[in-house]
């Protein structure tokens, strides 16, 4: 059995879940290995019946044992993650599953009343959006989309949150599509042995799908449906699905024909992400962008898709940063320079977008965003400053742009797409090590090849005291100049790798509405970033990764360290 997780997650570290302390005998139950995490908010009930009693709810962010399983129906029975205890069941399509669900003992237990116990908490990095008591000036948000208004049916079903949409009434049944919040079905008949009702739905071959009952909020008259038995349901051959390749150009230029070698390599990349549970029709989805620095070839998925810029927005303000430097930076530029992006402190980012506004950091912002402009990137753009606790900040207005700045609830006020990052990254190591590229055509006064070697030489330092990410996928003596970042809901990396085998630029960005479990996160760009380095490198590859993960210490201490002195030095790489 294959659970396809349609992931809403509506968690927040102050939530509390609800478990269920049933009433029954402790059933000493084994652990099984396999969890379960709703995956917006679920109902636990008595038993594997949706009109059976609620007997509590959980939320997403918490992972618990599955110790039971409806030998007829898709329904877990969840334990207490302490005790392992069965706690009340969950229909299965409201959860995402790890590891064999079929591996799990069948029981017929009977839940009773509910418990309150807080849901833990877990580690976040102050790498955060624009604190939220901001002036604004300038053009409004981005409204969500307009529900799908009432159908004139007689029955009408309105979606309570992201779901799927199946061929046939179960989880084991083909994905037709995904269906969000507000969205309403005209329902047309029910099952005669599962929870599942079937709905009209023009995307399918034959008009028709199937959704779970609990899923829909339903008004109408259900009894007064056709009632359908038959459990048969087998899906035409469909259409082959257009792959979500695109080739990208560097900067707008004309793209450069991929190879199947490295087409192959990007749908791979992709699969990956795929698999980890970020689909792009969903509300967990990811972005991809790949370049091969040699050939110029460039890959990108999710281009169209705004995130939250995050601490990724940092590899923008050095690029400003050295636009206007005339000389090489002084002793307290070049320690803010190194802060911002190896110690990714958010008060020597906001000093430095200062410096750029002429003591001002929101017109520092502005001139960020207005850099980007001239060199051609329209979607990322900055228009506030980084948070800092305690301090009110104004914003320059939170710009409308070209792609979809909804479905990854991106920062309003700090915003990327894998592409531009992408094509930012090209632009300095094109500048740094062939002298040419976007950089020097836009600014050709204000750039030399050895002021963009010292960009890419901080960035390369980004692993003091930080996650590794991308740099846990390659070996420890390779060149990795990356800047990554995270929010609650978004993770990134974004990088150019110097490899033995070739040189590339690597930009991930992964999201999921709330929380984003860094567990689910740091490994798959880890891994990610592994598979890269083994195209390029066949005959040395990597086994397995390093630990992505790195708790940060409190004091990142640049005293002393060499990266100061590459920055000031006027003949820095030569």
């Amino acid at each position: 059995m294959r659970f396809t997780k349609f992931d809403v997650a509506i968690l927040t570290l102050t939530a509390f879940v609800l478990l269920v302390a049933f009433a029954l005998p402790a059933l000493a139950l084994q652990p099984t290995g396999v969890t379960a995490e709703a995956l917006n908010q679920a109902n636990l009930r008595a038993t594997y019946d949706v009109e059976a009693n609620l007997v509590g709810q959980i939320q997403a962010g918490t992972r618990y044992p599955v110790v039971g399983r409806s030998e007829f129906y898709p329904w877990l029975l969840l334990g207490n993650p302490q005790t392992n205890d069965p706690i009340g069941w969950v229909f299965a399509e409201l959860v995402d599953v790890r590891g064999d669900a079929n591996s799990v003992p069948i029981s017929t237990a009977v839940m009773g009343e509910s418990t309150l116990l807080p849901s833990p908490t877990l580690p976040a990095e102050p790498d955060a959006a624009p604190t939220a008591t901001l002036e604004l000036v300038g053009v409004a948000l981005p409204s969500a989309p307009v529900a799908t208004p009432t159908l004139n049916a007689a029955v009408t079903g309105t979606v309570l949150g992201e779901i799927n949409v199946r061929y046939g009434p179960g989880v084991e049944y083909e994905r037709l599509g995904v269906a969000r919040a507000g969205e309403v079905f005209e329902v047309i008949s029910t099952h005669s042995s599962l929870p599942w009702l079937q709905v009209r739905y023009p995307a399918s071959p034959n008009g028709l799908g199937w959704v779970a009952a609990e899923l829909l909020e339903v008004t109408g008259n259900v009894t007064s449906l056709p009632v359908m038995s038959r459990m048969n349901f087998d899906l035409p051959t469909l259409t082959p699905t257009a792959s979500d390749i695109e080739v990208s150009a560097l900067l707008g230029a004309t793209a450069v024909p991929l190879s199947p070698e490295f087409q192959a390599l990007g749908e791979q990349l992709w699969s990956m992400i795929l698999d980890a549970g970020f689909e792009p029709e969903t509300s967990t989805l990811g972005a991809l962008f790949l370049m091969d620095l040699r050939t110029g070839e460039a890959i990108t998925y999710g281009n169209d898709v705004a995130f939250s810029g995050m601490s990724l927005a940092k590899i923008a303000i050095l690029n400003a940063t050295y636009e206007q430097l005339d000389t090489p930076p002084d002793a307290q530029e070049a320690m803010e320079i190194a802060n911002m992006m190896v110690c990714s402190e958010n008060s020597a980012s906001n000093r430095l977008l200062a410096r750029l506004g002429d003591g001002s950091e929101v017109q520092g912002v502005i001139a960020v965003t207005d850099y980007l402009r001239q060199l051609g990137l329209q979607n990322t753009f900055m228009s506030a400053p980084f948070f800092i606790p305690g301090v009110e900040a104004q914003s320059a207005g939170a710009p409308i742009t070209q792609v979809d700045q909804i479905r990854a609830q991106p920062d309003p006020y700090n915003q990327f797409t894998v592409d531009e990052m992408g094509w930012l990254l090209g632009s300095m190591y094109q500048c740094a090590y062939d002298e040419s590229g976007p950089l020097l055509t836009a600014f050709p006064q204000n750039y030399t090849p050895t002021e963009c070697r010292q960009m890419i030489d901080v960035m390369q330092n980004n692993n003091l005291n930080q996650p590794l990410l991308f740099s846990a996928g390659v070996p420890p003596e390779v060149r990795a100049a990356h800047k990554h970042g995270w929010t609650d809901d978004t993770h990134g990396d974004a990088g150019i790798m110097f490899t033995p085998g070739g040189d590339y630029v690597l930009v991930v960005a992964l999201h999921t509405p709330v929380f984003l479990n860094y567990e689910d996160s740091f490994p798959l760009l880890t891994e990610l970033s592994r598979t890269v380095y083994n195209h390029y490198n066949p005959d040395a590859p990597i086994v397995e990764t390093r630990d992505s993960f790195i708790v940060p210490v409190a004091d990142c201490d640049l005293l002393g360290n060499p990266v100061i002195e590459n920055l000031m030095s006027a003949s820095f790489g030569q």
